[in-house]
């Protein structure tokens, strides 16, 4: 279970220099996280209309420095044609996190959903100055996001792209992070002292993984809480009657990771595209049908809406 979660946080380096935003006090559905830093890269220019912007949102634990594996012409997303802003979602040990908190540190940094999530990356967009977005892309806990970004923000954007992602954690899915939550937390011994930071340092690393236990925990109970319809009048209906952008839904039917079925009804239900990822690979499809989830994509973004 563990290595295929190990597998989503595998990238490469990106030529997008890191940059930071200061979103200041950020109001989420745990708490206030005090002084929330969010870290972003940018590729392309924003366009004379402002009407080329793409937002491509991390996997769990995922980085922007690792989404620049997906920006180029040969990629997900081609910056020569749209200006892409990479971010790095509250949690994740880049952005406002557990372990890098100097005023929330560990168990004192607010729990958090999928949506506040979203309300972070709205605010970073809006320090930009983007004002719409073209398209929000997204891959696992990625495509979760831009499914919230479709529901939360129905106008914000024209097309949406959820990669791998659900609208709602099922019963197995909520196993499954329950599961991976408990086994970080047993396998860790914790030292309740910070380092020359101010973060809380486990004694174990967690080096199958390479990131903070803490931040694990947290990203982990974002997505088992996972349920958009619930935004919408609680049921799946309700929530495709709320959606307004293009949609496009790439599911790999043998998800061990992520349950396919929910998507696989939205889109029916909305009437969205809908590829099906049919390999043996697994959630692991995102890597190794990753020239064909590409191709599908940019397709997708550069059709011109009917």
């Amino acid at each position: 279970m563990l290595r295929a979660l190990a597998l989503l946080l595998l990238g490469c380096a990106c030529s997008g220099g890191q940059r930071w935003a200061e979103l200041g006090d950020l109001e989420t559905s745990g708490g206030v996280i005090r002084g929330c830093r969010m870290g972003y890269r940018t590729y392309g220019r924003l366009d004379a209309r402002g009407s080329n912007a793409v937002l491509l949102l991390p996997w769990f634990l995922g980085t922007s420095g690792q989404l620049g594996a997906d920006v180029g012409s040969s990629s997900l997303v081609d910056p020569d044609r749209y200006f892409v802003v990479a971010v790095d979602a509250p949690g994740n040990g880049v952005s406002c996190s557990p372990s890098n908190s100097p005023l929330q540190p560990g168990a004192g940094f607010p729990r958090l959903g999928i949506g506040d999530l979203v309300r972070a990356e709205r605010q970073l967009l809006e320090s930009l100055g983007v004002r719409h977005l073209h398209a929000v892309v997204g891959k696992s806990m990625g495509g979760m996001q831009a499914l919230a970004w479709a529901a939360m923000e129905p106008s914000f954007m024209d097309a949406a792209v959820s990669i791998a992602g659900s609208p709602l954690s099922t019963e197995r899915d909520r196993r499954y992070w329950e599961g991976a939550a408990a086994r970080v937390r047993a396998s860790t011994r914790w030292q309740r002292t910070t380092d020359a930071l101010g973060r809380l340092a486990p004694v174990q690393a967690w080096r199958e993984l390479g990131t903070h236990p803490e931040d694990f925990v947290l990203q982990a109970e974002a997505i088992r809480t996972l349920d958009l319809p619930a935004t919408a009048g609680g049921t799946l209906e309700q929530l495709a009657a709320r959606l307004r952008c293009r949609l496009l839904m790439v599911v790999p039917e043998r998800d061990e990771v992520v349950d396919p079925a929910p998507a696989r009804e939205l889109a029916r239900l909305t009437g969205a595209e809908l590829v099906v990822l049919d390999g043996k690979c697994g959630h692991a499809a995102l890597s190794c049908e990753r020239a064909r989830v590409s191709t599908v994509v940019r397709r997708f973004i550069e059709t011109p809406p009917r």
